[in-house]
């Protein structure tokens, strides 16, 4: 037995140790561990207590998992560090709050003991990792199934995608504590389910629900390295494209798709298009490979967008098929919420192109290469049940960002691993083109076929192959996952009504 007295300071350690599951050091055996600690906590804590204990726990894991946001708003915003500490941290304080009220529900929701432990602590974690993933924009970052990226647990993901596999996580936390704490038939439950959660994992990897649709195309994949500070000078434009095209000229020969990163082209496409595709390289026989470039798109309607212009010898002009505008923009990087409230933040963020206008409506997939491609810029590989909806007809993904807002800190390797999940959702190669790195393509499997080295300007040539077929999560999305929640905690609420029936009928009887 832990003394009491020490359960607050564990699970702020506890919280921060998660990290250790997430890439870069990827110790996915942690994600069953640390929560596993924070569960045993609230086996028997008060709603109060139980409350405070996540919220510590919270504090931990997003004090030490999100802490790329200071280096984005003061290393590269500008803003002074005393400032930008206090932002900071209070956004930890908000996400902090989300394991906090699943903490507080759990021990609201069902009286001390096996139940709680087992049914509704996953449940309640894992409603709030949902929670936050779309409230005011989302910040699904540091669910618990992402840290599963390279674990047997993976193989769920084209079956109940992220959010599934972090219940199947809060599951085998909560077996684990009830292993070490429980007593015969509690222990044999526990045990039931560990072997159980595994061989289901084991018997889904042998599940097909994608094939390939073609043969493989060769695809170019840039990293510039371009220096923010560099890049959005003004006239700098010229400069920072043909950097790119000497890097293209490299391998135009072998290519049938070039690929650019976010923002490549840091200027009004419509500015530069007399003489841009023209200037694009063209191979020996004069043709073109198709090129995926970021830029900004600047319409007729006044607003602008963060966007991806497709360029290729049947599109030097870039029709309504040709360009992609991001649709799911990064609050306070790519626009201000809440103006009235946050608009003097403005005054001490130096981040250039910060007022982006989101795209609304469908888009449809590009064509490259002869093959329709499901494109996403930066932010929004963080959102599988929104890129799903773009994946069923799709090829393969394509994902260009900046990454140069992180710096050198944990948020690239973060997003990397994110990206195997997406591509093993939807059962097909996702590559990413940063401008800094992580410059990777992904198989359909989630596996990391091929990378570049961050921070040096190259070129990642490789294959992807076309896939076809629909994985139940591109199907159904969050349905599954949904199921499997009011599933799991269906025992807890015929507990709770037995429990409410049982003592009407004894104040009936005080009667």
């Amino acid at each position: 037995m832990i003394n009491r007295r020490w359960h607050p300071a564990i699970a702020l350690i506890a919280g921060a140790g998660l990290v250790l599951s997430f890439s870069p050091t990827g110790y996915y055996p942690l994600a069953i561990v640390f929560p596993a600690i924070l569960f045993y906590f609230w086996a028997k804590a008060s709603s109060a207590r139980a409350a405070w204990l996540g919220f510590l726990f919270g504090l931990g894991l997003f004090g030490a998992g999100a802490s790329w946001v200071y280096v984005s708003i003061h290393e590269f915003g500008f803003m002074p560090a005393p400032l930008a500490a206090i932002l900071v941290f209070l956004f930890v304080v908000y996400l902090a709050l989300f394991p906090a009220i699943a903490g507080w529900l759990q021990a609201r929701f069902i009286q001390p003991g096996v139940y709680r432990l087992l049914f509704a602590a996953p449940v309640f974690w894992v409603l709030m990792e949902w929670l936050r993933g779309w409230l005011m924009t989302g910040f699904p970052w540091l669910h618990l199934g992402y840290s599963q990226s390279n674990s047997p647990l993976m193989n769920l993901a084209p079956l109940t995608g992220v959010y599934g596999i972090s219940l199947v996580v809060g599951i085998l936390a909560a077996s684990s504590t009830l292993m070490v704490i429980g007593k015969g038939v509690h222990r044999l439950l526990a045990a039931a389910l560990i072997g159980g959660v595994f061989i289901s994992s084991w018997a889904a990897g042998g599940m097909q629900f994608v094939e390939p649709a073609g043969p493989k195309v060769n695809i170019a994949l840039l990293q510039g390295n371009v220096a923010l500070s560099e890049k959005w000078k003004p006239g700098a434009s010229n400069q920072v494209i043909s950097h790119y095209a000497a890097l293209s000229r490299n391998v135009v020969n072998n290519s049938a798709i070039i690929v650019w990163p976010e923002g490549a082209v840091p200027d009004n496409w419509q500015h530069v298009s007399s003489w841009f595709g023209l200037s694009l390289p063209t191979r020996e026989d004069g043709s073109m490979p198709d090129y995926l470039i970021g830029t900004i798109d600047s319409p007729a309607n006044g607003n602008y967008y963060n966007a991806a212009i497709s360029i290729s010898d049947k599109n030097k002009s870039t029709g309504s098929n040709g360009i992609y505008r991001k649709q799911h923009l990064v609050p306070f990087g790519e626009f201000l919420p809440f103006k009235p409230i946050f608009g003097w933040v403005i005054d001490y963020l130096k981040i250039p192109m910060s007022d982006f206008s989101s795209w609304q409506g469908q888009q449809p997939d590009m064509k490259l290469a002869g093959w329709p491609v499901a494109v996403s810029i930066c932010y929004e590989d963080a959102f599988g049940e929104e890129l799903v909806q773009t994946v069923s007809g799709a090829a393969f993904l394509i994902n260009i960002s900046e990454d140069a807002w992180f710096g050198n800190s944990l948020a690239p390797h973060q997003r990397l691993q994110m990206a195997q999940i997406r591509a093993r959702e939807a059962g097909r190669y996702f590559v990413r083109a940063a401008n800094t790195g992580v410059t990777a393509v992904i198989n359909e499997k989630g596996e990391i076929t091929s990378r570049l080295e961050q921070f040096v300007p190259s070129v990642l040539s490789s294959e992807v192959i076309p896939m076809k077929g629909l994985t139940p999560y591109v199907r159904f999305g969050n349905s599954l996952f949904l199921g499997m929640l009011m599933l799991w905690l269906l025992p807890v609420m015929v507990v709770r009504y037995r429990r409410k029936k049982s003592s009407k009928f004894q104040l009936s009887g005080s009667k």
